[in-house]
């Protein structure tokens, strides 16, 4: 593919613009490798993040989700071989005061404090194999040279499953994540390329590792990840399972799909960014999946100086917010305004209520992508812009 800067000066313009995502105290200069989201980027990551939840976790009967904390016992990184092999990439912390201080890092994954939870898990809920256990952190790498934006950063956040199973049916469940994965990208509107990780550039865990690879701006590179661990995270931490068909202990191997969320969210925002032409004039918007975009809908008045109009649009406001939170109000500036402005936050819907609507009830809803309008009754406004 052939690299396109300023696609990428463009999507981090509008980022910072429009609230999306912002420079690390930028009154200070910045601060390589962290980077802030602002109002409309956090709802679109936790968008992404809900999602991820429902299809990785919730929408299976064979998973558990967890959320361990980013400080550890300094034994966990040493035994899942973090510090022997990543040592110069670990942020070190000291924890307590005096001569009761003890140095640990960051963890650089989300995966060991699922697999040190193992036991745990086990006792609390006796699954079968095989089963998962999912979670949403964050994680930090000391990166030598973080860059292109939120690619590489030094605290990134990450949606993990660890999937347990016995060691001859790896290769399936290998199979089924990797199909799992691939339909995570088209319901998040990303187009992935799969490459198969050769063993000299393979994690010191990993028997066979798949890059999810994504055309960024600045050209190729890694999205998601989903590697088969082996054995080796639950025998170095020396933990096992009763496998009661065998009526034995063995240690199970692991299936990790590892998603990234702010390249996720990269990918996301290069993939719907579109420039296009709209009765006669240039326009931004961001052609965004309705699923996840940070407002579902946007609510107008036609003249912000009616009374009778403000107060009607307030009304239906008001009643769709109470069932479908992510709406938003605006009456700054004329029509056409406004509907530039939800074009670039990537707003499927935005309805305006004027004088008809005082009359019949109706309204005008007019579509992000293509611009077309049409008229309904405003008893219809739920089942048209509610998710599907």
């Amino acid at each position: 593919m052939t690299k396109d800067v300023n696609l990428m000066e463009k999507i981090v313009s509008l980022c910072k613009r429009r609230g999306f995502v912002y420079p690390n105290s930028e009154i200070y200069g910045g601060f390589a490798g962290f980077w802030n989201y602002g109002h409309y980027g956090v709802i679109l990551k936790e968008n992404i993040k809900h999602l991820w939840k429902q299809r990785f976790i919730f929408d299976r009967e064979d998973m558990f989700v967890t959320d361990t904390s980013i400080i550890s016992n300094p034994k966990v990184l040493e035994a899942s071989g973090h510090v022997a092999n990543f040592g110069s990439e670990i942020f070190k912390t000291e924890v307590g005061t005096g001569e009761d201080t003890t140095v640990s890092h960051l963890r650089a994954e989300t995966a060991q404090g699922i697999f040190v939870d193992f036991k745990t898990v086990i006792d609390s809920h006796h699954p079968k194999l095989p089963f998962g256990v999912g979670q949403i952190g964050k994680a930090f790498r000391n990166e030598i040279s973080p860059r292109d934006f939120i690619f590489r950063q030094r605290e990134f956040e990450q949606m993990e499953v660890e999937y347990f199973v016995k060691e001859a049916e790896w290769e399936k469940y290998f199979d089924m994540w990797r199909e799992t994965m691939n339909r995570f990208a088209t319901e998040i509107g990303v187009t992935i390329h799969e490459l198969d990780v050769p063993i000299e550039d393979r994690a010191h865990y990993s028997k066979r590792t798949i890059d999810f690879q994504f055309d960024y701006p600045f050209g190729r590179g890694e999205l998601w990840g989903l590697a088969y661990r082996t054995d080796f995270d639950l025998k170095n931490h020396g933990l096992d399972y009763f496998d009661e068909d065998k009526g034995e202990r063995i240690v199970p191997h692991v299936i990790e799909p590892s998603l990234g969320v702010d390249r996720s969210i990269l990918a996301v925002l290069a993939s719907s960014y579109i420039e296009d032409e709209l009765g006669g004039e240039k326009r931004v918007y961001l052609k965004l999946p309705k699923s996840i975009a940070p407002v579902r809908a946007a609510v107008f008045p036609l003249l912000k100086n009616k009374p009778e109009l403000v107060k009607k649009a307030r009304e239906v406001f008001l009643n769709l917010k109470s069932q479908i939170p992510n709406l938003e109000f605006d009456d700054n500036g004329n029509i056409g305004k406004r509907y530039r402005r939800q074009d670039e936050i990537g707003t499927p819907y935005c309805i305006t209520i004027d004088f008809d609507t005082l009359t019949d009830d109706t309204v005008t809803v007019r579509d992000r992508d293509s611009g077309k309008q049409e008229r309904i009754a405003v008893s219809a406004l739920i089942s048209k812009i509610r998710p599907q």
